[in-house]
C-alpha cells in the first residue's frame, strides 16, 4: 500500500458535465493552485470537508465548461490530486444510454470500460515500462459503497454497466451506436478514459457515476415525440439536471458511509497498483525522471 493510502483517506470529487458546475457552486473552502509536470489541472482544486473526511473538488471541464473531452488535461488532474494526498476518487460524467433498462435520469455505477479514444496521452510513464493491472478498471470497494445506499425510490441506481468511451466531440453514428450495443456497452460517454487508467497508475482508487441524459441514437424516438432539436436539447438538459441532483445526493450519502469504514477503504486494490507494475530496471531510469514523478512512484525507489 502506498504511503498516501496508509496515512488517511482523502477523497477527490471529479465533476463532469452538470455535476461539475453544480458542485462548484455549492463548494467553498481552501483553493489549491497545483503545478504538475503535465501543466495545470482543469481548474482550481477546492478543499473542503464532508462527514469529517477531507474532500478535494475538481471540475473536469474547467470554469465555464471550456475544455472539450479531448482537451481535458487528464494527467495534470490526476497528478494534482495525488500531490494533495488524495487516495480515493468519486467521478461523474454525463452519458447516453445503450440499454432500455438505463433510463434518462438514472445513475449507473459502471464496472467495465471499452476504450475507443485515440488522441489522449494515456500514461504518466513515458520513460519507463510500467504495466498496471486493469482487468477491473473501477474500485470494487468504492462501487460497493455507492450501491449500498438507500434512495427510497427517489431515483434508480444501477450497480453495473459497461462504459464505452469514445473520442468525440461529435456523437456516434447510428451504425456505431448499434455496434456498441453488440459489444456489450451499457452507456456511452467521452471522459472515463484515460482518467480511470491514470488513477490506477497513481495508486488512487477510482469509481465513476454515469449520469444518463438520454438514449443514444440506436433507439428510435417514441411515437409522437418531438423532432425539434431545441425541444430535444431542453429535455436532455432537464434530464442532466435531475441526474445531477440524484448524483449529489448519492455522493453525500456515500461519503458519510466512507467516513465510518476507513479500514475497508484502505484495502482498495488500487492503493498498491505499482507493487508489481514497474518492469524497468529501476537503476536504469534517469534520476531526474524518478524525481519528476516522485509523488506517483517515489516510494518504490527508496526501498
Amino acid at each position: 500500500m502506498s504511503e498516501s493510502g496508509a496515512k488517511a483517506v482523502r477523497v477527490g470529487l471529479i465533476g463532469g458535465s452538470g455535476l461539475g458546475a453544480a458542485l462548484a457552486g455549492q463548494t467553498d473552502g481552501i483553493r489549491h493552485e497545483i503545478d504538475t509536470p503535465f501543466g495545470p489541472p482543469s481548474s482550481t482544486i477546492i478543499e473542503t470537508e464532508w462527514s469529517g473526511l477531507p474532500i478535494f473538488f475538481l471540475s473536469r471541464h474547467g470554469p465555464g465548461h471550456t475544455l472539450n473531452p479531448s482537451r481535458v488535461p487528464y494527467r495534470a488532474n490526476i497528478f494534482a490530486l495525488k500531490k494533495l494526498g488524495v487516495t480515493h476518487v468519486l467521478a461523474s460524467g454525463a452519458v447516453g444510454s445503450l440499454r432500455d433498462t438505463f433510463r434518462p435520469r438514472d445513475v449507473v455505477v459502471v464496472d467495465q470500460v471499452i476504450d475507443k479514444t485515440f488522441r489522449r496521452e494515456g500514461t504518466f510513464y513515458d520513460h519507463a515500462a510500467v504495466h498496471v493491472e486493469f482487468a477491473e478498471p473501477f474500485c470494487p470497494v468504492l462501487r460497493r459503497m455507492l450501491t449500498e445506499q438507500e434512495t427510497a425510490g427517489a431515483y434508480t441506481v444501477h450497480d453495473a454497466g459497461c462504459y464505452v468511451c469514445m473520442e468525440g466531440p461529435a456523437f456516434s453514428t447510428r451504425a456505431e451506436s448499434v455496434m456498441h450495443r453488440l459489444w456489450g456497452g451499457g452507456v456511452i460517454g467521452m471522459t472515463a478514459m484515460p482518467e480511470a487508467k491514470l488513477a490506477k497508475e497513481a495508486e488512487i482508487a477510482y469509481a465513476l457515476l454515469a449520469l444518463v441524459t438520454d438514449y443514444d441514437c440506436w433507439k428510435a424516438p417514441a411515437p409522437g415525440a418531438s423532432h425539434d432539436p431545441a425541444v430535444l436539447l431542453k429535455e436532455i438538459i432537464g434530464n442532466l439536471d435531475a441526474a445531477t441532483r440524484n448524483a449529489i445526493d448519492l455522493l453525500r450519502k456515500t461519503v458519510e458511509r466512507m467516513s465510518t469504514r476507513k479500514d475497508e477503504l484502505l484495502r482498495s486494490p488500487a492503493l498498491g497498483a505499482l507493487q508489481l507494475a514497474i518492469w524497468s530496471d529501476k537503476a536504469k531510469i534517469a534520476p531526474a525522471e524518478v524525481e519528476r514523478l516522485a509523488p506517483l512512484w517515489g516510494e518504490y525507489f527508496r526501498r
